[in-house]
Parts: structure tokens; C-alpha cells; sequence
């Protein structure tokens, strides 16, 4: 798995993860509980996970909407 983009914005992440799946393109979120540990702060960013064969699409479909991706 490859991380497509991580961020402290909720928004985003929702975002992003519609976009995905509209795209039909199986995405992870990670760091969810520490997020919710950190008691909703935004200090510790959550992460979108991709396949390695999925990253290339994901990676444009993100671009296309406005979303910085990572790497």
C-alpha cells in the first residue's frame, strides 16, 4: 500500500474517500484512533491509503479535484 495524502482535515478526508470511491478505488484510512485519542485537535494527521496499482489513478483523480497528494 502506498499513501496517497495525510492530513489533519476531516473534510478532506471525506472528500477524498467520495472521490475514491465514485472512482470505484479501495482506499484505508490510518490513524483514525489516534486522531480520536488526540481528542479531535487536529495534532496528528490521518492517512489515505492506496494499492501500489491503484496510486497512479487515485493520485490523478485527487489532482483533478484539488488535492494535494504525498509523494
Amino acid at each position: 500500500m502506498k499513501q496517497l495524502l495525510s492530513t489533519t482535515d476531516p473534510t478532506i478526508i471525506a472528500f477524498a474517500k467520495a472521490l475514491l470511491q465514485g472512482e470505484g478505488i479501495n482506499c484505508f484510512e490510518m490513524d483514525v484512533n489516534m486522531s480520536v485519542l488526540e481528542g479531535g485537535i487536529g495534532l496528528f494527521p490521518r492517512r489515505i491509503m492506496v494499492a501500489d496499482d491503484d496510486y497512479l489513478p487515485a493520485a490523478r483523480v485527487m489532482r483533478d479535484n484539488g488535492i494535494a497528494v504525498d509523494g
